[in-house]
């Protein structure tokens, strides 16, 4: 009697070491280091990535106007004639030199309805009512290349130009990042034509247009549109952005 009752009072003894060494069912108190393990775990929030790669078919219109004032509502006023044929408004320019020759550039949802809008009768007695002065000049162009990161400057350089091989140009081109951005240019978006992808179209931005009216002159430029692959001399239209859409 006296030994199972021994028996029992070391079982009990021994119960709650056995319950702590288990865990017990409890919680143990966390330390610094639990709470820096658990910390880590976190997930890092990426930033969102600005540049966009997949195509973008666009139209872009330049020509002269009478008067900016007057020609803009009249162009916002037609806005349900170009969603009909699948065109959005997306940014106007006017050009540096002359603040009544405008760059509209549009986007496209289908090329083959925009052609056909760009050639309807319509169109020109539109244009002719909002005071288009001339014969406009209509291009398309499929942007491969956008960044879309807002910048402080709203002066931009639109460039056309031939290469001899378009993968070979955009290569070298890609190459040319550093010495475009220690010369104040950014590179905005770059396509080539829907029907022809030597004919290119370059959208820069203009950050410092000491350095970069200096670079278009360089030697240093002429030598890397030879090595990439571009023939003759290319087209540039400088303008300022005023409106958004």
């Amino acid at each position: 009697m006296k030994q199972s009752r021994l028996a029992g009072m070391l079982l009990y003894a021994a119960m709650p070491f056995f319950f702590a060494s288990c865990g017990g069912g409890g919680s143990e108190p966390k330390t610094a280091s639990d709470s820096t393990r658990a910390d880590s775990t976190a997930v890092a929030v990426m930033p969102k990535s600005t540049t966009i790669t997949t195509p973008q078919n666009m139209m872009v219109v330049t020509h002269k106007v009478a008067n900016y004032g007057k020609w803009l509502p009249s162009y916002e006023a037609h806005d349900s004639m170009r969603l009909a044929s699948g065109i959005h408004s997306y940014v106007i320019g006017r050009s540096e030199k002359d603040s009544n020759m405008l760059l509209v550039g549009v986007k496209v949802d289908d090329l083959a309805k925009a052609k056909t809008f760009a050639k309807d009768p319509s169109l020109k007695q539109a244009m002719k009512k909002g005071g288009v002065v001339g014969s406009p000049s209509i291009t398309f162009v499929t942007m491969t290349f956008q960044d879309t990161a807002m910048i402080s400057s709203n002066l931009r350089s639109r460039t056309t130009f031939t290469v001899k091989d378009w993968e070979a140009w955009e290569k070298a081109f890609r190459e040319g990042e550093k010495e475009r951005a220690d010369n104040g240019i950014a590179v905005r978006a770059y396509g080539h034509d829907p029907d022809n992808d030597k004919k290119v179209t370059l959208v820069t931005a203009v950050m410092d247009s000491a350095k970069a009216y200096a670079y278009w002159k360089s030697d240093m430029l002429k030598e890397r549109r030879a090595a990439s692959g571009v023939i003759g001399e290319p087209q540039r239209f400088l303008y300022r952005v005023v409106k958004r859409y």
